[in-house]
C-alpha cells in the first residue's frame, strides 16, 4: 500500500471529515485575541499541542472559552498525528453519543459493543467539546466507562472542554485532575466567568480601597465605631491571607464594608487567586441576561460558575428588588456555598433589615460565620463629620424635627 493510500485510510478511520483542513500551518500564531495574555495563553498551548502530535503519550486537556481555538488545535493534533501514521480517532462528545445510541437500532450498520470498543480503545482518541452533551444517566456512565479504560491503560488522549472542568461529573473530574498522567491547557477562563471578571469599576476600586488606605477612625466616629472598624479590618486581613470560612460585615452605607471587601479581592489578586466580586444587584441582572437568546452565555452555566466559584464576595446584599425570583436566586447561592462550605465574603446593609429568614440564618451561623459588623457612620457623609465636630454650616443646620426624621438612617 503506498504512503497516500495509507493517509487516505487512516482519514477514513479518523473521522475528521472536513476538519483536515484544521491543522498547525492553518494556525494564526498569536490567537484571536487582542489581549497579550490571551496571546500568550495560545502561544504556549500551540507549543504543547505540536509536541505532543509528535510522540502522543499521556493526556493532554484543552480549556477555555469558546472560540478560544481549542477544536482547530484538537483537529490540529489529529492531523498531524494522521501525518506520521498513527491511527487516531476525532469525535466531538455529544456526536460519539449519538452514534452509540443509534447502534442500538437493528438496522445499523455496527453493533454497538463494536463501536464502543472501536472508540475506547482507539490508539490516539480525541474527544471534542466534552461538557456540551446532553446530561442523562446513560450519558455519564457511557463517559465514565470509556474515559476510566483509557485511564486504567494510560492511552494517549486529548480532550478539549466546552465548559469549566467544574461542570462534569465527579468521577470524571477525577481524572482529568491526575497529574501524573494529564496535562491541562488553559486558554482563559469560560466565556460567562471571564466576562464577570472583567470589570473595569472593580480596577478602579482596587486602585484606591487597600488596607493601607481604609482610617480605621472613621468619619469622626465614637471609641466604639473606631474599635469596630479595627475588628474589621484584623478580620478581613486574616480572611484575606487564608480564605476559609464565610465573613460577613454588616453596617450603614458608606462605613467601610464594600471598601474592606474590595481589599481582600486585591489581596487575593495579588497573590495569584481569581475571587468572584460582584454587587448583588448587579449580579442578580447578568442572571436575567441570560434568558435572552441572544446571549451566548446559558443560565445554568452561569448560576454554576457564581455558585461554586472557589471565592464569591457579594456586596451589598439588601440593596437589590425583591422579589420572589430575586429571593429564590440568592437563596440557592446562600444555601450551596452554605452546605458547601466554600469560602465567601459578604456584605450586608444595615443588620440583616429585609432578608428573608433562611438567608439571614445562614448569614448568623456561629459555625461558619464571622460576623463583623462596623457602627462607625459613613465616611461619605460630610454632615456626620459636621455634626460631630459642631461645626454645622448655617444652612445645613438641622431642627430638633429634622433629626428626629433622619437618625433612623443610622
Amino acid at each position: 500500500m503506498s504512503q497516500e493510500d495509507q493517509l487516505a485510510r487512516l482519514r477514513r478511520y479518523s473521522n475528521l471529515g472536513p476538519l483536515t483542513r484544521l491543522t498547525f500551518e492553518a494556525l494564526n500564531s498569536a490567537g484571536r485575541s487582542s489581549e497579550p495574555e490571551a496571546q500568550r495563553r495560545y502561544q504556549e498551548a500551540t507549543q504543547a499541542a505540536t509536541e505532543y502530535a509528535q510522540e502522543p503519550q499521556g493526556w493532554l486537556v484543552l480549556s477555555g472559552p469558546v472560540g478560544a481555538g481549542k477544536t482547530h488545535l484538537a483537529a490540529a493534533i489529529a492531523n498531524r498525528c494522521l501525518a506520521h501514521g498513527h491511527p487516531t480517532m476525532y469525535i466531538s462528545v455529544p456526536d460519539l453519543l449519538d452514534h452509540l445510541r443509534s447502534a442500538f437500532a437493528p438496522t445499523s450498520d455496527i453493533p454497538y459493543d463494536q463501536l464502543f470498543d472501536q472508540v475506547r480503545n482507539a490508539p490516539v482518541l480525541i474527544l471534542d467539546d466534552l461538557g456540551a452533551q446532553a446530561t442523562t444517566p446513560w450519558a455519564q456512565e457511557k463517559l465514565y466507562q470509556l474515559i476510566n479504560h483509557r485511564f486504567n491503560l494510560q492511552l494517549p488522549t486529548v480532550i478539549a472542554l466546552s465548559g469549566p472542568l467544574t461542570h462534569l461529573d465527579e468521577q470524571l473530574q477525577a481524572r482529568l485532575k491526575d497529574p501524573k498522567l494529564v496535562l491541562t491547557i488553559d486558554l482563559g477562563a469560560t466565556t460567562s466567568l471571564a466576562s464577570l471578571h472583567t470589570d473595569p469599576v472593580l480596577t478602579e476600586m482596587i486602585k484606591r480601597m487597600s488596607f493601607e488606605s481604609l482610617d480605621t477612625r472613621g468619619n469622626q466616629a465614637d471609641a466604639e465605631g473606631q474599635e469596630s472598624l479595627e475588628r474589621a479590618m484584623q478580620a478581613a486581613k486574616v480572611f484575606a491571607e487564608k480564605p476559609s470560612g464565610w465573613l460577613v460585615f454588616t453596617g450603614v452605607p458608606g462605613c467601610g464594608k464594600t471598601h474592606l471587601a474590595v481589599a481582600i479581592a486585591s489581596e487575593q489578586l495579588r497573590r495569584g487567586t481569581l475571587p468572584l466580586f460582584k454587587p448583588v444587584p448587579e449580579l442578580l441582572d447578568r442572571l436575567r441576561s441570560t434568558y435572552s437568546p441572544q446571549n451566548p452565555v446559558s443560565y445554568d452555566q452561569l448560576f454554576e460558575e457564581v455558585r461554586s466559584a472557589p471565592l464569591l464576595i457579594l456586596d451589598d446584599l439588601g440593596a437589590h428588588s425583591s422579589t420572589s425570583w430575586a429571593e429564590e436566586k440568592l437563596y440557592q447561592i446562600v444555601v450551596y456555598r452554605h452546605e458547601m462550605r466554600l469560602p465567601t465574603v459578604i456584605t450586608v446593609r444595615g443588620i440583616f433589615p429585609d432578608l428573608p429568614d433562611a438567608v439571614a440564618s445562614r448569614l448568623k451561623d456561629q459555625t461558619l460565620v464571622h460576623l463583623a459588623h462596623i457602627s462607625a457612620p459613613d465616611f461619605r457623609d460630610s454632615d456626620s463629620r459636621a455634626r460631630r465636630s459642631g461645626q454645622w454650616p448655617h444652612r445645613a443646620r438641622p431642627t430638633a424635627q429634622g433629626r428626629s426624621r433622619g437618625g433612623s438612617g443610622y
